[in-house]
């Protein structure tokens, strides 16, 4: 199976290279509004840099959301019926002319989103850990004038319309190949996560890192295997350093990523670069963690009653019978902006007793990667 990844440095809020209902998933973080790393970038907005040294926080806080809406409204026509919408989203705090306030951007995203018909499905907190030894705000010990700390974002999770409708055999089996183990379920369907640690912007340029708030890879791959099955299309319109793009790759989605900053260029390639030897370890991580959730189920005495078809171990549920891992083999780069992942199907002995072959058999393949951009 080969994957399509395509990249346009040029305005989200007019995806013009995109049909109307040709995104299955979009994965993404916006510039956050109010927070002070990201300025620069909403106050080329005449009326918000006004906004801001007047200064009116509640009305730059509003004009920036407004740009942000362009966004969301090309969202609502790219996406097809019971597609889904994940929107990695802080809070901010700021003190404009000695008043310090709260912005909550996480509820005026919410907000515009209902407005356009997205039905809001159970949101996700993302704590984020920290080892900050001084996480005061206002007046330390003294009330009433010290603030509580923000140590948590938000995963915004919208659907548009109804569920999902996989209506061929094809389809539908595909979707079944497309599972994930039950354990991984009771983990990634909890509403707070705390176990996914912040990253390192490693851009190697000062003012560049200053514009970037990428998402750790996890985070991204854990909602493209929860929201998308295999060969769907997944969105980022607020590209970055390209981790959503990355994601994709390693689990077997295509991808379309828009960003106006072309500077990020190299940080992208190089993440495309990365993603089949990155792809393989995460199969391997997994695989090896069931390994460890079969053998101590078994050894505590609880039975496990199915097998998986492809592997031959044991499994939970019915559902996951026919789950599969498509390993990233090579990325080739196509022309500019636009190239391929290509994918080994799983190489399994049927003879291997279960739950002992949880790693796939066979050699792991030279990644023959190319530049992406030249």
């Amino acid at each position: 199976m080969i994957t399509d990844h395509r990249i346009h440095f040029s305005d989200a809020g007019q995806m013009r290279a995109l049909d109307s209902e040709s995104v299955h998933l979009v994965v993404t973080s916006p510039p956050y509004p109010m927070i002070e790393m990201w300025d620069n970038l909403f106050r080329q907005e005449s009326a918000i840099d006004k906004a801001m040294r007047r200064p009116h926080g509640a009305q730059a806080f509003e004009l920036m959301h407004c740009q942000l809406d362009r966004v969301w409204n090309e969202l609502w026509r790219v996406l097809v019926p019971g597609g889904i919408a994940c929107i990695n989203i802080g809070d901010a705090t700021r003190t404009l002319d000695d008043e310090f306030a709260l912005y909550s951007n996480h509820s005026r995203i919410l907000t515009h989103m209902l407005s356009l018909g997205f039905i809001n499905l159970p949101n996700i907190l993302w704590r984020k850990q920290t080892n900050a030894p001084n996480k005061f705000m206002g007046s330390g010990m003294m009330p009433p004038g010290a603030y509580v700390t923000l140590e948590h974002e938000y995963i915004l999770i919208f659907r548009k319309g109804g569920k999902r409708i996989f209506k061929t055999a094809e389809e539908k089996t595909n979707r079944r190949q497309s599972a994930f183990f039950w354990e991984e379920r009771n983990n990634w369907f909890s509403d707070v996560w705390m176990d996914l640690k912040g990253t390192r912007q490693k851009t190697g340029d000062k003012q560049l890192r200053a514009r970037s708030g990428a998402y750790p890879f996890e985070l991204a791959y854990r909602l493209i295997s929860m929201f998308s099955v295999i060969n769907d299309t997944v969105l980022d319109p607020f590209l970055g350093t390209g981790t959503t793009l990355t994601a994709a790759m390693v689990t077997g989605r295509n991808s379309v990523g828009y960003e106006i900053d072309k500077a990020f260029q190299p940080l992208i390639a190089e993440g495309g670069l990365a993603a089949a030897p990155l792809g393989q370890q995460r199969i391997n991580e997994r695989l090896e963690a069931h390994r460890q959730f079969v053998e101590d189920r078994q050894a505590s005495g609880k039975a496990i009653k199915y097998t998986n078809q492809t592997y031959g171990f044991p499994v939970i549920t019915r559902q996951e019978t026919e789950l599969m891992f498509l390993r990233p083999v090579t990325v080739k780069e196509m022309k500019k902006k636009h190239f391929q992942m290509a994918y080994a199907m799983p190489q399994v002995s049927s003879t291997d007793p279960p739950p002992s072959a949880l790693t796939e058999t066979g050699h792991t393949p030279k990644t023959g990667q190319m530049s992406l951009f030249g």
